[in-house]
């Protein structure tokens, strides 16, 4: 049985490979994309992407993905620290989400540290550049297993 994955990106993931490279990495997300599609090929693993800047659209995506999808890898930008919305979203379509973050938030400004996601959220990988999606998935993979 294939297991699909939605890996939901949010605000300002777009502009990855020129935004702040000493922070997020020098990789666009298209690049990451590529990498995560490569690792997975020859498994029954079917990864859809999606990336947006609008809370409403990241919210529609989790509400489409409970008719698609086994479970969700989702990196929320800014988001992660003041998105009721996007928390209640994940609370209210049971399935299983893992929370990715390209950077250590935990080891930036003190307001990232406040995580309104993360308590609905199955784990999260922080801090891995790219591989933080790369081990999200991983993570999510074995949690669907058990």
């Amino acid at each position: 049985m294939t297991v699909r994955i939605l890996v939901l990106n949010g605000p300002n993931l777009n502009l990855l490979g020129t935004r702040q490279p000493e922070i997020y990495g020098a990789d666009t997300l298209e690049e990451i994309q590529r990498r995560l599609e490569q690792h997975f090929a020859g498994r029954d693993v079917e990864l859809r992407f999606h990336q947006s800047n609008h809370e409403g659209e990241i919210i529609e995506q989790i509400h489409q993905a409970r008719t698609w999808a086994n479970g969700i890898v989702l990196n929320p930008g800014a988001y992660s620290h003041y998105s009721v919305a996007i928390r209640d979203a994940i609370s209210s379509v049971n399935l299983p989400v893992v929370e990715v973050h390209l950077s250590n938030i935990h080891a930036r400004e003190a307001f990232r540290h406040n995580l309104v996601i993360t308590p609905v959220c199955v784990g999260s990988v922080v801090g891995f550049g790219w591989r933080s999606y790369l081990w999200g998935i991983e993570a999510l993979l074995a949690h669907l297993s058990r």
